[in-house]
């Protein structure tokens, strides 16, 4: 049931962190895997990493998800390619510190482009290449614990928001979407240690004492859920979002 041979994929975010982690697991379960992100050194040295991780072909595709032209540029791609998408990570994400009361509009605006506006238009670009292609497909968001708490000591009220603008756009395209057969998802990890999380490293000795298991998560935890979420075993499952997180939201 966990099989992805014979199954497109693509993951945006995809040259660090957990993005990378996904991809390799989705190649070693069998699928082709385009891998996106801005910049095409970082993408073409994890390409070449990652094509020793199974035996599906690695796609490096570079693409700001911001911007609407690259997103369908990129998709456009991907399908001509890799002959089709089945399974599409919406992961890019950014994360800045900052107090609301100093924060600008412009500054405000910068995180949700990316975290938000990044995945409408990548899940919204997918899902329309599902459509044409008729055979249905899977989206998965990555969204945040911090979509359903607010992070402290660090001040970091924009991405909350932008988090929890992420799980509920998952709800609406899973009910928009199923009629077509595509199934909309999100993870939302909680404090995981990748490139994003370790230039935060001043806060880490304050996290762990509310994380009942003590510890910061790894990225490779993270993967089994992604490879359940793209694969059949979770046929019947739309429009949830599974938080991850070591047990943090549970006080």
């Amino acid at each position: 049931m966990f099989d992805l041979h014979g199954k497109k994929a693509l993951v945006t975010g995809a040259s660090s962190g957990i993005g990378k982690h996904v991809a390799q697991a989705y190649l070693e379960a069998g699928a082709d895997v385009a891998i996106a992100a801005r910049h095409s050194d970082a993408l073409q040295r994890v390409a070449g990493e990652l094509a020793a991780a199974g035996d599906g072909r690695v796609l490096p595709v570079r693409c700001d998800v911001t911007r609407p032209d690259e997103v369908t540029d990129m998709l456009d791609r991907v399908t001509a390619e890799l002959g089709g998408v089945d399974i599409a990570v919406c992961n890019a994400g950014i994360i800045a510190v900052q107090a609301m009361l100093d924060m600008s509009p412009d500054e405000f605006q910068r995180i949700q482009s990316t975290n938000v506006n990044g995945v409408f238009l990548t899940a919204q670009a997918a899902a329309r290449a599902m459509v044409r292609q008729g055979r249905g497909g899977v989206i998965i968001n990555t969204a945040s614990m911090s979509g359903h708490i607010i992070n402290v000591p660090q001040r970091v009220g924009h991405y909350c928001t932008s988090k929890a603008a992420v799980i509920q756009l998952t709800k609406a395209m899973a009910v928009e979407f199923a009629s077509h057969h595509i199934r909309v998802n999100s993870v939302s990890p909680g404090y995981i240690l990748t490139e994003l999380v370790e230039p935060l490293a001043e806060y880490h000795s304050q996290w762990e004492p509310r994380i009942p298991m003590g510890r910061l998560g790894r990225p490779d935890e993270l993967t089994g859920l992604y490879l359940y979420l793209a694969s059949d075993a979770s046929s019947y499952m739309t429009g949830s979002d599974v938080v991850i997180d070591g047990g943090y939201t549970c006080w």
